[in-house]
């Protein structure tokens, strides 16, 4: 193998195993085949993404109603092993929450949680619900309604492609009482870069997934003394982020409270140090926003 063949690729985001690899991989990892990857989205309110093919195995981070992903391999059991498009997670997913890309999304899911039903009136049983971040195709608007493939969702829930949230920290305040979940990143659970990645997404901002990597990805660095703190500064612990709200307070999902939580940020300091973790950094995001 090449000297550019041996380079190290981090395996959570590199479509590659020992036995199979993506195609375009070949000539820079060893693999006993390669193949083209098969398009899919992901067609139920969210999938999870283990790290193995079994229904026990460690959730490594969610897909949400309309993410595309990108298929190597299908097992007999049902599992498909593949890549999402959006921030590049490698794992396996249920293939029975995947099917072929339908219509291109023109909207996403603003509300913390909606609900779709099947007609014109809310006083239908829904037939579904999507969490903040979900992808959806409008085809007609029917009065307060939005109508899509999935069913009849508020119009007030939904913001068209393009549109971004001017602070991504309100964003998260939103979270706030939801259970913690590790590799959670919906209104049912979520773990503390899962609610950073869904935030920041949501004001348009490109966000990786784990805090490691947000930890060298996103913003500038700035003195880890916490003294000089502001309303979006992102604090990171080894192995944990929290979201500043403003001099005084942070919100993150944290294992402590079980949940998403406001908190004093002497007191998480504090508590995390007394478990031994000491602040790694603090990053500054930048204002402006793009495209979600």
């Amino acid at each position: 193998m090449s000297a550019q063949a041996s380079v190290a690729f981090d395996p959570r985001v590199t479509p590659a195993r020992p036995d199979l690899a993506a195609a375009h991989l070949r000539g820079r990892v060893e693999a006993a085949r390669f193949v083209e990857g098969v398009e899919r989205e992901v067609r139920d309110e969210s999938a999870p993404l283990r790290r193995e093919p079994a229904p026990d195995a460690p959730l490594d981070t969610e897909a949400l109603k309309g993410e595309r992903v990108t298929v190597y391999e299908t097992n007999e059991e049902g599992w498909s092993w593949g890549q999402l498009a959006a921030d590049g997670y490698v794992g396996w997913l249920p293939a029975n929450a995947l099917g072929p890309p339908g219509p291109p999304a023109t909207h996403w899911v603003c509300a913390l949680r909606t609900l779709a039903f099947p007609g014109r009136s809310i006083k239908l049983p829904p037939v579904a619900a999507f969490s903040l971040g979900c992808r959806l195709a409008v085809m007609r608007g029917e009065g307060p309604l939005a109508v899509t493939p999935s069913g009849h969702v508020p119009a007030r829930h939904l913001a068209p492609i393009g549109a971004a949230e001017p602070d991504f920290v309100a964003v998260a305040e939103r979270f706030a009482g939801v259970p913690y979940l590790w590799g959670g990143k919906s209104s049912l659970g979520v773990d503390c870069s899962g609610l950073v990645q869904v935030a920041l997404t949501a004001a348009g901002i490109a966000c990786p997934r784990d805090s490691d990597m947000q930890e060298r990805a996103l913003g500038a660095a700035m003195a880890a003394d916490l003294g000089d703190l502001r309303r979006g500064d992102l604090v990171f612990w080894k192995g944990h982020v929290a979201i500043v709200r403003d001099a005084a307070t942070l919100v993150h999902a944290n294992a402590h409270h079980m949940a998403v939580a406001v908190e004093p940020i002497a007191a998480a300091v504090q508590r995390i140090a007394a478990g031994g973790g000491a602040v790694t950094a603090v990053k500054r995001m930048p204002r402006a926003a793009a495209t979600p």
